[in-house]
């Protein structure tokens, strides 16, 4: 059945079975002592600890009985005597961490572990008390609320949370209170909603409060646990300030030679509205011809700039009025309101030093093309615009006239032409004249001058092509052979060229008809043609124009006589083979022959010439005594060939210019030799010799033929002793060369570069 609550103070409590019998249900006998199942409720303090007995009626005091403790906590966080029954915790219990434990209880008898009584269960649930205080999710909030908001606006909602038990009395009831923020902002008790307590906070004056709202439990009395937190509000901006301008009156300098759209100046309003409530447009009133304002998006600046030319000389000051708006109004504060502010610009314009000025630009000039050599084809003209007595030099662009087909007065600026102009070659003329102030070369113009050329009537029309016309030999009289045409590189007068077409009346062959549109048909006068006694015919055609004045030519029409079938259709037009008798006489013949022989002479010596062409020698100078390792593609005769060369070469350097190297075999370095470092201690040339021997005689990959080789060593004895300068490093500044020139002719060169080093003769 169910048990009684029982509870105990910080004291402890003391149960019996007596205790327990008395609030037993039906279903327990008070004759038998049982164990019931008990729900004890205990009220702890966190701070406290407690303890209480149990106790059973099998106990008789004399230390039989045995108490055993199992369940949540059991041997950890309660402990139980086991002779006394006494249960005690181990350390203080906290509600929020466990608000209820069940344990289980046994009674055995301590000798045989018999159970003497049935299990126990009993529930310990823990009571709450205010131990907990209001905790924020934060430490600091953030928050923002428009400014010129009206009383009561919400600005933002917090709340705390409180450990307690929220069942069991006002432990965990929250009433929140502003500490800090007063007269501004309020906050609602019961659910932590701050609202706007003050009417027309102005950003502009101040924009950041911080609010300190508390949380206390207890529903806010005496002895209640408190929390507290900050919460940061922002006032937010609104388009409640107009812009304005600081002064209400500009003045800018811009000089004349300032391009068109380059900025002047810059003004700028204020408005103490940020983001978008402050961006402004600015405006000229009324409009100007001479200059504009942008805004600057960045700056918010408004950028006066220029939209037409400026003149010193013409006009020096100028004035206007700039109005400034906001783009983006706020329905609710433009009543009452300008929200909008006007300036005054005044911009004077400065003289600068400006190029001369042409006083047009481009220049068209028209021309003809039968215009002779220095003839007037224009004038162009310029001026300083500083001042008009100022002198201006003319000159063209060469650049722009690489043909050097026009001249320019430099002081007037009248252009000529340097030689004849064709309009069939070129029919614009593309030049550039430059203007140059006299007293300041580095101010120049230049203005583009095109020139037209205009036709005259120079060319004579010929034939629009090349025909490819023939006759056949059975053709009738007044037979159509060709039809032609003309054209001419001369533009018309008017509408378009008319050609007229003749040819000799005394033409007994062909006559022409002229038909009327640029075109003329050949006719045959005859008929029987006969390739036999005449292949061709050429045809004088005589084609003149309408215009002023009359252009004709003659152009030749070249007429094949050719055999044709039954229909008129071309089968042949070579000439007939002719008989011998009518053909080359004897003595044609024999030049003929003799042209084909002299040709054959003629090719026969240019292949005897080339043949003979010298060979380059192998060693171009005899004074290039450089090692040469030379190899033939021939096999040497062995010991016994003695005619091959004369080892005395290597004793006596003069039998060197008697005995040449073989020039009939192009020599190949057909296996690489091996280059041994010179012996040491200046050793005789024949040891020398003979170590190259000894190892050219054992290297298995020398070839199978002799040769000569020579090496530029003087050996000893010699009268001009070592030419090396190897180790006349120390004393070559103390030597005299003055020697050298009485060497020969051979050391001629040598001599000229030691002796020209001489430090006495470079002093």
């Amino acid at each position: 059945g169910s048990a009684p609550d029982i509870s105990a103070d910080r004291s402890g409590a003391v149960m019996s079975l007596s205790q327990l019998s008395v609030a037993a249900s039906c279903h327990c006998s008070p004759v038998t002592p049982r164990l019931l199942i008990l729900r004890l409720t205990v009220l702890l303090c966190l701070m406290a600890l407690w303890n209480f007995q149990l106790h059973s009626n099998m106990d008789k005091g004399d230390g039989t009985v045995k108490y055993v403790l199992t369940g949540d906590g059991a041997g950890t966080l309660f402990l139980i005597d086991e002779k006394s029954g006494d249960i005690h915790a181990t350390k203080r219990l906290d509600r929020e961490e466990k608000a209820m434990y069940t344990l289980h209880a046994k009674v055995l008898d301590r000798n045989t572990n018999a159970e003497l009584e049935p299990d126990t269960e009993f529930n310990i649930k823990i009571h709450d008390i205010n131990d907990n205080a209001p905790k924020f999710a934060k430490e600091i909030y953030f928050a923002s609320v428009p400014e010129m908001s009206e009383v009561g606006t919400s600005v933002v909602t917090i709340t705390a949370s409180d450990a307690d038990d929220q069942t069991y009395g006002n432990s965990a009831k929250l009433v929140y209170s502003i500490l800090e923020g007063q007269p501004y902002f309020s906050v609602d008790s019961e659910n932590g909603t701050i609202k706007t307590a003050l009417p027309g906070m102005d950003r502009e004056i101040k924009e950041n409060y911080q609010v300190v709202i508390q949380a206390k439990d207890m529903a806010g009395q005496m002895g209640g646990l408190s929390g507290t937190t900050t919460v940061s509000i922002t006032l937010s901006d609104v388009n409640d300030s107009p812009p304005r301008f600081a002064n209400h009156s500009f003045r800018m300098a811009a000089v004349e030679s300032t391009e068109i759209g380059g900025a002047v100046g810059r003004i700028k309003a204020d408005d103490p509205d940020v983001g978008r409530n402050a961006e402004m447009e600015y405006t000229i009133v009324g409009g100007h011809d001479t200059f504009n304002i942008i805004t600057d998006q960045m700056t918010q600046e408004g950028v006066v700039i220029i939209k037409k030319t400026l003149d010193y000389e013409s006009k020096r000051d100028f004035e206007f009025k700039v109005e400034v708006r906001n783009t983006y109004l706020d329905a609710r504060f433009i009543h009452g309101l300008q929200f909008k502010d006007y300036a005054a610009v005044k911009v004077t314009v400065e003289d600068v030093d400006e190029p001369p000025l042409f006083s047009m630009n481009p220049y068209i000039i028209e021309v003809h093309e039968d215009t002779a050599a220095g003839s007037f084809v224009g004038v162009v003209s310029a001026r300083d615009p500083d001042a008009d007595d100022k002198p201006v030099k003319y000159s063209i662009d060469r650049h722009t006239d690489l043909e050097r087909l026009f001249n320019i007065d430099s002081v007037n600026g009248t252009i000529t032409t340097l030689k004849a102009l064709d309009r069939e070659m070129s029919k614009w003329h593309n030049i550039s004249v430059v203007a140059t102030e006299m007293n300041n070369p580095r101010q120049t113009t230049r203005v583009p001058v095109f020139i037209k050329v205009l036709d005259v009537n120079d060319n004579a029309p010929e034939f629009a092509m090349s025909y490819d016309t023939f006759v056949c030999e059975n053709v009738k009289a007044g037979q159509l052979i060709q039809t032609i045409s003309a054209v001419d590189t001369d533009e018309p007068l008017v509408g378009q060229h008319k050609f007229v077409f003749s040819i000799s009346a005394s033409n007994p062959n062909f006559t022409i008809v002229d038909r009327e549109d640029n075109t003329a048909n050949i006719l045959t006068r005859r008929g029987g043609f006969s390739r036999r006694e005449m292949s061709m015919y050429f045809l004088p055609v005589v084609i003149s124009d309408n215009d002023y004045p009359i252009q004709s030519s003659t152009s030749t029409l070249i007429v094949r006589v050719c055999g044709c079938d039954s229909r008129g259709n071309m089968q042949s037009c070579n000439p007939e083979v002719l008989p011998f008798s009518d053909g080359l006489t004897t003595g044609a013949l024999v030049a003929i022959l003799l042209c084909v022989i002299i040709l054959l002479m003629i090719v026969v010596l240019f292949a005897a010439l080339r043949r003979q062409r010298k060979k380059e020698p192998l060693i171009i100078s005899k004074e290039d005594v450089r090692d040469n390792v030379v190899s033939y593609n021939d096999e040497g005769g062995g010991e016994e060939d003695t005619q091959a060369f004369d080892i005395g070469t290597l004793r006596n350097p003069e039998v060197m210019e008697t005995n040449k190297l073989r020039r009939d075999i192009i020599p190949e370095m057909l296996f690489p030799f091996r280059r041994t470092s010179p012996i040491k201690d200046n050793a005789d040339v024949r040891d020398f010799i003979n170590g190259r021997l000894q190892e050219n005689d054992s290297d298995p990959t020398a070839p199978p033929y002799d040769s000569l080789a020579t090496y530029a060593y003087e050996g000893t004895g010699s009268l001009a002793e070592s030419l090396s300068s190897l180790e006349s490093a120390a004393t070559e500044g103390d030597q005299d060369y003055d020697y050298l020139s009485n060497w020969g002719p051979q050391f001629k060169k040598l001599a000229e570069l030691y002796i020209g080093r001489s430090p006495d003769r470079e002093t």
